[in-house]
């Protein structure tokens, strides 16, 4: 009986981390988001990946689709597919999604 409330348990606090990381991330204009924005609205990207956006940004220009973010070092494929939803190029598109 013990054993399946601590399971019952740790499925509850998995489940608000899960939610919890989920609800952190919002549409994020990653064309004029500084790297603290980009951070806290990007579900896997920290302060480091954070700044090397901003830098790659400042060297290259603004990105042309969403998915040129996988020329910075250390972003795949997968960040992308998993933050499809909140990666816009505009800020209109921004609004649009907050309403």
């Amino acid at each position: 009986m013990k054993s399946l409330k601590q399971l019952g348990m740790a499925g509850l606090v998995l489940g608000m981390l899960t939610m919890a990381a989920a609800a952190s991330a919002a549409p994020v204009n990653i064309n004029k988001a500084d790297a603290k924005t980009l951070a806290k609205n990007i579900n896997g990207i920290g302060p480091a990946k954070a700044q090397a956006i901003v830098k790659y940004r400042r060297e290259n220009g603004a990105f042309k689709a969403v998915h040129d973010l996988t020329k910075v070092k250390g972003i795949g494929e997968k960040l992308i597919v998993k933050n499809k939803d909140d990666l816009q190029l505009s800020d209109a598109a921004v609004r649009k999604a907050g309403n």
